[in-house]
């Protein structure tokens, strides 16, 4: 595709086989092994002198390498690697360049501060906390030589927003790394390699799937920079199937559409429960007042289809507004077409204390929207049907 191709057009036809029997799209080559006619044609695909697909294992397979060209060209990277899921993208990510140390800058989704806190230092890895604001704190760390620094923007669950372009300014000064997790904002609203990050990573069961059928991640970056998480990723036996690298491809065409359309109606649920008796709090980056509002106009394109409120009256209350929303599933995920409501402190950060939770900023009051493709309307009555 040429480099000025737009975003919707890429989302259709970026990495696309034309070896497919006029298909439009790959077909699922749903095959482990492929033959060779001579050991020296093998010898060529293994050692990286001719391209050729080997063993599925290794990800090298057709349909994979399909949607890893397409999901590379939605970030404007190098290249991509698909995995089985978001927290094996991670986790491979992490082992791959976090020998020299770790920053998790700001706050995180729960399966991402575990690893990070329970499953890492047990390995010798040397990770850091740091809040969002401590910007000497994260000094003296790449002072000190810490090699990967990791970023989630916006994030899990309160939307805080970090200037992506000044902490990469900041890590390439020290000669380190960094990696933002893009999910909750999609290629659609943010690209964080042009803005200065060296890889950037998804969950793709979230937004990039967008209709809560698959689980998979992805890394995207330079191909240097890839190489090893590739190694991790050969060893885990984390390759994303090629059966859901069909899948994924097929929600990727659409995705422009789906996610546009969910900014929209969580931009219309936010200004409908700003003011609400019932809501001490809204927490979303397209809200004037939101104190990363003016970050988040500058570094993104869109606000995203997650919005945060805090109802009044604690935990206790949130857990009745949950339990009578009607239209709103509960369920603790996000990203898809139908809209989902979700209790942090019962779900995605259940894993730490109150105490941490509090810390973090997060009140067992707190319910996550996961706003999708209904009419924001419907969404709206039914949050207002279940405040009152």
């Amino acid at each position: 595709m040429k480099p000025q191709t737009k975003l919707s057009t890429l989302c259709v036809h970026a990495g696309e086989l034309e070896d497919a029997h006029g298909s439009p799209h790959t077909p699922i080559y749903q095959t482990t092994t492929f033959r060779f006619k001579k050991t020296a044609d093998l010898l060529d695909v293994i050692k990286g002198r001719k391209p050729g697909h080997l063993y599925t294992r290794y990800g090298m397979n057709p349909s994979i390498v399909s949607v890893e060209r397409k999901l590379a060209a939605l970030e404007q990277a190098e290249a991509a690697l698909a995995f089985a899921s978001g927290m094996a993208a991670l986790a491979s990510l992490f082992l791959a360049h976090g020998r020299a140390g770790i920053v998790c800058f700001g706050e995180a989704y729960g399966g991402t501060l575990e690893i990070l806190s329970e499953q890492l230092p047990g390995l010798g890895l040397a990770v850091h906390f740091l809040r969002g604001s401590d910007s000497d704190g994260l000094e003296r760390l790449l002072a000190q030589g810490v090699g990967l620094v990791f970023i989630e923007t916006p994030t899990n669950p309160t939307l805080e927003i970090a200037d992506i372009a000044a902490i990469a300014a900041r890590t390439k000064a020290h000669g380190a790394l960094l990696a933002v997790d893009n999910t909750f904002a999609s290629p659609v609203n943010q690209n964080p390699l042009p803005l200065g990050a060296d890889l950037v990573m998804h969950a793709c069961t979230k937004y990039l799937g967008g209709h809560s059928d698959l689980t998979a991640g992805c890394v995207m970056g330079s191909a240097e920079l890839l190489a090893p998480l590739g190694t991790w990723r050969r060893s885990f036996g984390s390759t994303i199937a090629p059966e859901t690298a069909a899948l994924l491809a097929r929600s990727l065409r659409t995705l422009v559409v789906r996610v546009r359309a969910q900014n929209a109606n969580a931009q219309a649920v936010a200004e409908a429960m700003v003011g609400h008796p019932r809501v001490a709090r809204v927490l979303y980056p397209g809200l004037p007042d939101f104190p990363g509002h003016a970050l988040a106009s500058r570094q993104m394109s869109g606000f995203g289809g997650i919005l945060t409120i805090e109802v009044v009256g604690g935990g206790d209350e949130a857990v009745r507004v949950a339990d009578s929303l009607q239209l709103i599933m509960l369920a603790p995920s996000l990203g898809g077409v139908e809209s989902l409501v979700t209790q942090p402190c019962t779900t995605t950060h259940h894993s730490l204390t109150s105490e941490e939770r509090h810390a973090r900023g997060i009140s067992d009051g707190m319910l996550r929207l996961s706003i999708g493709l209904e009419d924001a309307a419907d969404l709206i009555a039914d949050l207002e049907r279940a405040l009152g």
